[in-house]
């Protein structure tokens, strides 16, 4: 190799982006003034995108791989500065960097309260927080809608246009699920993929592409809070257990009250109250409280194919002692899926044995 290709080749320049932060989206490759010598090698490595705009406009876009750079790699730009047989070095272009790559961990949560009119506890107010990943799936459309003329842009400059796109969207979707407050809990695996649906058309516009979303938290109202845990524990707490609970801490508190005189009188006739209340139930519980008193049992009754009664067991031995009731008469009560014969009804199978059959017909 001659002295005249050692020094050209020294001239040969190497345009490449080497990323060693985790949020930096776009950058430009910075040359004094723009000036891009004949036969550069141009590098780009996985995950990344270079495009080369031309006083404004975009035209070259190349995906990974290294390449050296002339009239046949960059057609849309010979074509822009109209060379026709080649060009001379240097020539003038801006060169971006496009990290397409997966941006994980990215963190959202609503700044204000999202207002939620529930069925049951009416209108109250929500907090969420999650986190999201996103990649550009489109640079071209990305420079232009989003970067502009930045030489540098990170996940920091677009962070809050997105936050916002997503808290609408899951206001969107608490709104339309129809699911009961206290159930937001177990059903957030439901709620993001609403969501996660929802956002797709909305990133889409700027060359974006969620590619993952999780909402980890929905908060609410300390008192909304604590009266759906009230409400739970009633279906398996005793009730009777839970007052005497709760007036023993009553009793605690009011006898613990260092409010003056008055105030420990007070503290004491409602202590005494409780206490009275207390043993009260205690005693009941000792003794037994007495079973209700039997309620008798009434019979509908199958007369000339018309339902009749209903009738208690005096009236129905008045009936059999007339004629008018006989062992395969038809009957049902509450309790009974289906109307029975009489004599089938453990019930009433001593009425007949008490009372003699009518008499046959001669």
């Amino acid at each position: 190799m001659g002295l005249f290709d050692k020094i050209r080749s020294e001239f040969i320049d190497i345009i490449e982006f080497i990323d060693n932060s985790n949020n930096t989206i776009v950058t430009r490759f910075e040359r004094f003034q723009n000036e891009i010598k004949n036969e550069a090698k141009l590098i780009v490595r996985e995950g990344q995108q270079a495009i080369f705009v031309n006083e404004g406009v975009i035209a070259d876009i190349f995906s990974p791989g290294t390449y050296t750079l002339n009239t046949q790699n960059l057609p849309i730009l010979t074509t822009l500065k109209g060379w026709k047989y080649g060009f001379n070095s240097p020539f003038k272009a801006e060169v971006y960097f496009v990290n397409t790559r997966n941006f994980l961990d990215q963190k959202w949560g609503t700044k204000n309260a999202v207002t939620l009119n529930d069925i049951r506890f009416g209108m109250l107010e929500l907090r969420a927080f999650g986190t999201y990943a996103f990649k550009i799936i489109d640079s071209g459309q990305f420079l232009k809608e989003v970067v502009g003329t930045n030489g540098q842009f990170t996940t920091e400059d677009i962070t809050e246009q997105l936050k916002s796109i997503i808290v609408t969207r899951f206001s969107d979707a608490i709104g339309e699920a129809n699911l009961p407050v206290e159930s937001y809990a177990s059903n957030l695996n439901e709620l993001s993929m609403a969501i996660f649906s929802y956002m797709q058309d909305d990133f889409s516009v700027y060359g974006m592409e969620v590619t993952k979303f999780l909402l980890e938290n929905v908060s609410m109202p300390d008192e909304i809070k604590k009266e759906i845990f009230e409400l739970s524990r009633l279906n398996s707490v005793d009730i009777n257990k839970l007052t005497q609970y709760k007036t023993a801490k009553a009793i605690e508190v009011a006898a613990g009250n260092p409010s003056g005189i008055a105030g420990a009188g007070i503290g004491m006739g409602a202590g005494i109250a409780m206490g009275n209340a207390m043993t009260q139930n205690y005693t009941q519980s000792q003794q037994g409280t007495p079973p209700s008193l039997p309620t008798e049992t009434t019979y509908y009754v199958a007369l000339n194919g018309q339902q009749s009664g209903p009738f208690n067991k005096n009236q129905i031995e008045e009936m059999l002692k007339t004629g008018q009731f006989l062992k395969d008469t038809l009957v049902w009560c509450q309790g009974m899926s289906e109307w029975k014969k009489a004599e089938e009804v453990i019930d009433l199978q001593n009425i007949f044995m008490q009372n003699p059959p009518p008499l046959p017909n001669n």
